[in-house]
């Protein structure tokens, strides 16, 4: 498919090919605005129905696949399936079918078990993270957190009376990141560097706070923003 490009900080970076692994809110959200900044996208799932679905609602545009084939197609994958999934989709497409390539990982670790008083159950320990398990189960992929804290109708063009949001990233490559930062300077965010796959344990729970809102009054228009003196 080509070999990997890289972001060198203060350049632009080349339009991509992006494979999104599921279908769901944050994968349509995400398809949708990859194609309006020009990429080409792929988007994998394993129900052909909702892949019909999203040509019929997205565009001829947009590529359908298997998700390995989504994996194959692309040289930036994005990993939109339900936490509990994830390492099952990232254990279906192979180890080497992630090899090198820049992985956007907007997983969180939510258990199947109701909120208490509107905090969200996480399956992971205090001590690690949904981001460190993939990594673990993929380790030559470049996974990069992100996207994992914001709900899907505000991950692409947000605006908000605050200003610019700020979009936490973490993971072990720096050049990841670097394509990762771009790519959200692009879809309108401030990205955040916190530092290596181990900042995920910090990351992922703010997706715990910021639908405590929501699940306790239904207010689901927000995002971060870190202020600097």
């Amino acid at each position: 498919m080509g070999s990997v490009k890289l972001y060198i900080p203060g350049a632009s970076y080349m339009k991509q090919r992006i494979g999104i692994i599921g279908t769901g809110d944050v994968g349509k959200a995400l398809a949708k605005g990859f194609l309006r900044h020009g990429h080409q996208v792929m988007i994998g799932s394993r129900n052909a129905d909702k892949l019909a679905a999203l040509r019929s609602s997205i565009g001829q545009e947009l590529a359908t696949g298997t998700f390995k084939e989504a994996a194959a197609f692309a040289e930036i994958v994005v990993l939109a399936v339900k936490g509990t999934a994830a390492k099952e989709a990232i254990a279906s497409i192979g180890s080497a079918g992630l090899a090198g390539k820049v992985v956007i990982d907007t997983t969180n670790p939510i258990a199947d078990a109701p909120p208490v008083n509107g905090v969200l159950q996480f399956f992971t320990g205090r001590n690690e993270s949904l981001l460190e398990l993939l990594q673990q189960a993929a380790p030559s992929a470049r996974f990069v957190k992100a996207w994992n804290s914001v709900g899907s109708p505000h991950m692409d063009d947000p605006h908000f009376a605050g200003g610019k949001p700020t979009m936490f990233i973490c993971g072990n490559d720096e050049g990841a990141k670097g394509m990762v930062t771009a790519i959200l300077r692009d879809f309108g965010w401030e990205a955040e560097d916190m530092g290596a796959a181990e900042s995920a344990r910090a990351i992922e729970p703010l997706c715990q706070l910021w639908c405590i809102p929501g699940l306790r009054s239904n207010q689901w228009s927000h995002a971060f923003k870190l202020l600097k003196a």
